[in-house]
């Protein structure tokens, strides 16, 4: 199962934001990685950089590396419709995104490990594909003998999903939520340029 196992903070530094969440390394230096911190004069970035920039944060975000990546992008080009926003449809339509997003893990990399470890169902079936893609209607919901984890009860506790993402609609008592629908562009909360991972796939 390939996925990114570096530094979180270094890739957070780099791209400004704490893109795998709060962090609290981040929060003290907010500025680019390297030997000379934040004294380096640094250069205007090309276009392609700036492009590649975008595309790369999109990567880590969700967890998904090159290949996955590319194979999204290509099928969100085929179908009808604007290629960017069908791109994050599909990102946000992951199972460990899902299990992110209901408040089930407190980072989509504890989602994804719960989905491999065989702890989440998808509509009463054990799933353990990360990378699932959910539909509307789709039900997820922790598996019965994996209800009393720790990290899934403070999880749940602390972040209080239900009714944060109007997409979703979350049972807390029963540990599970639905998936309304793919959410519109202005309610995913990623600050992600789309566009410029269209025009950099597009050369």
């Amino acid at each position: 199962m390939a996925r990114y196992t570096g530094p979180v903070t270094k890739k957070a530094r780099a791209f400004g934001e704490p893109i795998f969440g709060f962090d609290k390394s981040f929060e003290r230096k907010k500025y680019p990685p390297g030997q000379h911190g934040n004294s380096r004069r640094r250069k205007q970035k090309s276009d392609y950089a700036v492009q590649l920039m975008e595309k790369q944060k999109a990567k880590y975000t969700y967890g998904v590396l090159e290949r996955q990546f590319r194979n999204l992008f290509e099928r969100a080009s085929r179908k009808s419709g604007v290629t960017g926003v069908l791109l994050l449809q599909m990102l946000e339509s992951r199972l460990d995104n899902v299990v992110f997003r209901l408040g089930l893990a407190p980072t989509r990399r504890a989602a994804r490990q719960l989905v491999s470890h065989k702890h989440i169902v998808l509509n009463g079936v054990v799933t353990n594909i990360p990378s699932c893609q959910i539909r509307p209607g789709d039900v997820v919901g922790v598996r019965g003998k994996s209800q009393g984890l720790q990290v899934v009860n403070e999880s749940v506790g602390s972040k209080g999903n239900a009714g944060k993402y109007s997409w979703l609609q979350f049972n807390q008592d029963k540990l599970e939520g639905t998936y309304l629908a793919y959410p519109e562009r202005d309610q995913i909360p990623e600050n992600i340029n789309e566009q410029l991972i269209v025009e950099l796939y597009s050369k």
